[in-house]
């Protein structure tokens, strides 16, 4: 139990100390990028689902 502390304590002394982080306004401005592709990106799937999803639709209905 005792080397588990130690490595707790040891790995937020580094993290503290040894870690370069990225400035605050900085970090914001990347997560609001990620968040408008991630958006970006799940409409443009859902489109291409919806499109597919018709096109195998209308091909079942056609066999029919």
């Amino acid at each position: 139990m005792a080397v588990l502390i130690t490595y707790v304590k040891e790995s937020f002394e580094e993290l503290k100390n040894n870690v370069s982080w990225t400035p605050w306004p900085e970090a914001q401005r990347l997560t609001v990028i990620v968040a408008v592709f991630s958006i970006i990106f799940s409409l443009a799937i859902w489109g291409v689902d919806t499109v597919f999803s018709r096109a195998v639709k209308a091909y079942f209905d056609f066999l029919n």
